[in-house]
């Protein structure tokens, strides 16, 4: 029975001519090639991280760490607002996932609903502060009278609602979910609530977790928005604290000469490098395991119409 699945399994094969054997193996080598375009900074920065700045200066350094050195490390830790300010950007990316998806799910379903009232008008609603906003200053305005400011509030709810992602949600919704779906939920006497969350979400799971991706990405990188809207300490996130002490460093770079100036110019770069690691590492181990749902619901999303 084995040999009769081998052979069988040996005559369906499709042989390849010469000329689509080389076709394949450009593809591969152009391939490959990508990859390690892509791959190779990141893992320079990883091992200058752990490297002495002398060595990656002058290009010492280029698989592997000459000298193991996690004084970089070891400085950004010593910072009293560290862990803190760490602590900040889990909480502030997880609470603003949470409300992006609550905001922008509901907003892009109601407007792929083709039986809508005032759809082409609320769509236009979204559409234009995408391109025309208020700007800097009545933004400003607009957090300190709704009490917003140095609060996490501030850095969420003025921001939440993303245009692009509500077009990505409403593409995906009103072409991937049937509406004979909808018409059959209808007889059974189900509400528009329970149907979306009963019977679109767990249909969607591909554009759930690409906003979720987006949503976790914008919120973990944030610095700008802190700096202008937190002012307490205990508030401001891993980003803009990151950016004091890569300022603070060139500060006493500037004021330092001989000797401790090469030091310093030392001590900068590798907190410079274990900075890079630290704030893109939990976003980078995340993004394997959504990575599935996020190319299928970005090609389903954007490109279907």
């Amino acid at each position: 029975m084995a040999s009769a699945k081998a052979v069988a399994v040996k005559q369906n094969k499709v042989k390849l001519s010469s000329t689509d054997k080389v076709t394949n193996i450009i593809f591969y080598a152009i391939a490959i090639i990508m990859i390690i375009i892509v791959l190779y900074p990141l893992w320079f920065v990883l091992i200058a991280s752990f490297s002495n700045p002398a060595d990656v200066a002058q290009g010492k350094v280029w698989l592997w760490p000459k000298v193991i050195n996690t004084q970089g490390y070891s400085k950004l830790f010593q910072q009293p607002l560290i862990w803190k300010s760490y602590l900040n950007t889990i909480i502030y990316t997880i609470v603003a996932t949470v409300v992006g998806l609550l905001v922008n799910l509901p907003a892009g379903y109601a407007l792929g609903r083709k039986d809508l009232a005032g759809r082409k008008w609320i769509s236009w609603f979204y559409m234009i502060p995408m391109f025309i906003n208020g700007g800097l200053i009545p933004t400003y305005f607009v957090v300190r009278q709704f009490g917003l400011y140095d609060s996490m509030w501030a850095l969420i709810l003025p921001f939440i609602t993303s245009t692009y992602n509500i077009i990505v949600c409403r593409t995906f919704f009103s072409s991937s979910i049937p509406e004979s779906l909808w018409e059959a939920a209808q007889l059974d006497g189900c509400s528009t609530i329970r149907y979306f969350f009963q019977f679109v979400l767990p249909l969607s799971k591909s554009v759930v977790a690409v906003i979720a991706l987006w949503t976790a990405v914008w919120m973990w990188n944030q610095w700008f928005n802190a700096l202008i809207y937190i002012k307490s300490d205990d508030l401001i996130p891993l980003q803009l604290l990151l950016r004091r002490i890569l300022i603070q460093n060139q500060s006493l770079l500037g004021a330092a000469t001989g000797k401790a100036a090469q030091e310093q110019r030392q001590l900068a770069d590798m907190m410079k490098y274990a900075s890079i690691v630290i704030s893109t590492l939990p976003i980078m181990c995340l993004y394997p395991f959504l990575q599935k749902y996020f190319n299928k619901g970005v090609m389903i999303g954007a490109v279907k119409e």
